[in-house]
């Protein structure tokens, strides 16, 4: 049986048996005895996007991974990048430090901030994940073409990323065949990423995309 370890766009922790290209963590949020979720989905605001092999380390998923043998922070993992940024989480400055130097170059251009603090940074991404509490801004479809590349959006609760003006079909084993915006003109969409990442996406950061979506 798969463990409770799985993000999809919308931030929800799922049980699914594929890993993806990325994990991650909220905090401490399982209990490593029966290495299920506890009733909180974070315990920290900082949420990020760590690499999967680092430096040789090996890490029991939801076991006692602390030094004081007790659970240490909960392993959650992602499709891909795209998918992570999507359910409000950033780049690690430990194992992914030159992503999240540039994610904070390109935070620093979108909002005019010299030198942004870290905690600065999680305060606004925590305030408007849909997975603590924020709502999704409404989209008009008009819009789509404006929108940049690795921003995730969503319709009847399914999710697409978008790449190269295209629409492609989200899942846990990867993405589907690209679709045209005209296909969702006529549906209410809503915006999944995060707006503070969307403002680095817009100025030049580029994600890492599962192999299905390239």
């Amino acid at each position: 049986m798969p463990l409770q370890n799985r993000v999809d766009p919308f931030g929800e922790i799922r049980a699914v048996a594929a890993r993806g290209l990325f994990t991650g963590n909220r905090g401490v949020i399982h209990d490593p005895t029966t290495k299920t979720l506890l009733s909180r989905r974070w315990t920290t605001k900082a949420w990020l996007i760590c690499e999967c092999d680092f430096r040789g380390r090996r890490r029991e998923v939801m076991g006692r991974n602390a030094r004081s043998g007790n659970a240490g922070w909960t392993e959650l993992f992602f499709l891909d990048e795209v998918t992570a940024l999507a359910a409000g989480h950033r780049p690690c400055f430990f194992c992914r430090r030159q992503r999240a130097k540039e994610y904070a170059e390109c935070y620093a251009d979108a909002f005019g901030v010299a030198e942004p603090r870290v905690a600065e940074i999680d305060a606004r991404l925590h305030a408007e994940r849909l997975a603590s509490g924020g709502m999704p801004p409404l989209l008009d479809p008009a819009t789509l073409g404006s929108l940049p590349d690795g921003a995730v959006i969503a319709t009847d609760r399914k999710a697409y990323a978008l790449r190269n003006k295209t629409a492609l079909p989200w899942s846990f084993a990867g993405y589907g065949k690209a679709i045209g915006f005209g296909v969702l003109a006529s549906r209410p969409l809503v915006l999944l990423t995060p707006s503070t990442t969307m403002a680095v996406l817009r100025q030049g950061y580029r994600p890492v995309w599962h192999p299905t979506g390239n």
